[in-house]
């Protein structure tokens, strides 16, 4: 559907921290800001209807300073609220690097943005000739049983090279930092090395505090 020629020059951006989105993956969203949800509005009367999700800078949120690396996700399923709210499921398109932020009228930012770098992500799922799968897997069970994280095993063990490390990515209670790299590693195989890393780091600092949804 998308290729590079079609990928706009501007799109507007959903900072939030934590929040991973990679190609080909889907992230639910539950969008209840008004400026996001004025967002929303103007995203779903255009053709394309890609949101930009991109990690700021300060933890809370508040502040206007923002990574220059995200990943715009295209909303493919939503709903309404009684109460005015949305949820709403994103596929992530492509990463994009920020070039400025667009000074507008709008209560939410947009920003001029250049995907070249990643034209990848437009292509087909990557594969991960290295991957020892095996190993992996060892490894992620010992930190699923020290974090006390229960997920669908068999599903892990079935999923194909891409989806098991994007999900895992996306999914492994991390913070901001180790999302944003996993982000921005340029190759599914870079993304295991790094996912991997962040892992085993994680066993030896001790137990999480967060729980696996």
């Amino acid at each position: 559907m998308f290729n590079a020629a079609s990928l706009p020059e501007s799109i507007p951006v959903f900072p939030l921290p934590g929040a991973l989105l990679l190609p080909r993956a889907r992230l639910p969203l539950h969008i209840f800001e008004p400026r996001f949800l004025a967002m929303l509005d103007d995203v779903l009367k255009t053709q394309d209807r890609l949101i930009g999700m991109i990690q700021p800078l300060s933890l809370s949120g508040d502040s206007e300073e923002m990574h220059i690396i995200g990943c715009a996700g295209r909303v493919v399923t939503f709903s309404e609220t009684q109460d005015g709210r949305y949820m709403l499921t994103l596929t992530g398109i492509s990463r994009y690097r920020v070039l400025d932020v667009i000074e507008g009228f709008t209560p939410y930012r947009k920003c001029n943005v250049v995907w070249d770098e990643f034209a990848a992500d437009l292509g087909a799922a990557e594969q991960d000739p290295d991957f020892q799968r095996q190993e992996f897997m060892d490894l992620l069970g010992r930190f699923f049983a020290t974090h006390e994280l229960t997920f669908d095993w068999e599903a892990l063990r079935d999923a194909e090279d891409e989806l098991l490390i994007n999900s895992l990515s996306m999914l492994c209670p991390l913070s901001p930092e180790d999302k944003q790299a996993l982000l921005e590693a340029k190759t599914l195989q870079k993304r295991r090395e790094t996912l991997t890393t962040l892992l085993e780091f994680s066993l030896r600092g001790g137990p999480g505090e967060k729980a696996l949804q």
